[in-house]
Formats: structure tokens, sequence, C-alpha cells
């Protein structure tokens, strides 16, 4: 499994809790659109997504948006043995 170290901004997008809603709501997620939709074509993967972790800042405890670069490993392709 392989994951980019750097942080990849989700840019165009925000996640924001309003400590005022009720229990069954966990945020809101906002989007500057044009800024999200250059994002999503940069970032999207070869079957057409793009997967946006929300995170917590370590220092701020607040929420903020990153893209997701986990991919799977290759699979080494099987060594023929003859049988």
């Amino acid at each position: 499994m392989s994951k980019t170290t750097e942080k990849i901004w989700a840019n165009g997008f925000s996640f924001k809790k309003n400590p005022n809603s009720p229990d069954w709501v966990i945020g809101r997620i906002s989007c500057k659109v044009d800024d999200a939709i250059e994002t999503l074509k940069q970032h999207k993967n070869q079957g057409g997504w793009c997967n946006i972790n929300i995170n917590i800042a370590k220092e701020s405890n607040e929420p903020y948006m990153e893209i997701d670069t986990w991919q799977p490993k290759q699979k080494e392709p099987e060594e023929d043995l003859g049988f």
C-alpha cells in the first residue's frame, strides 16, 4: 500500500461543524465550485473518482479536507512454474 507523504489540500472544499446543530448533523461541506472542479479534475483516479478525507488539525483541532492519495500496491506477476 502506498500513500504520498506530502499533504494535498482539497482546494475549493471546506468542512465545518456547528456546535449548535442537532446530534445527527455531523457537519457541512462547502464547495467553491471553480476551485473544487479544478481539484477534482486534477486528482481523479483511473476510475474517475477523487477521494477526500476530513481530518482534524493537530494544533488547531479544526477539521480540514485533504486528497486521499492511497493506492493499492500493484500485484507482482506470478511466476509460471509450469504445473
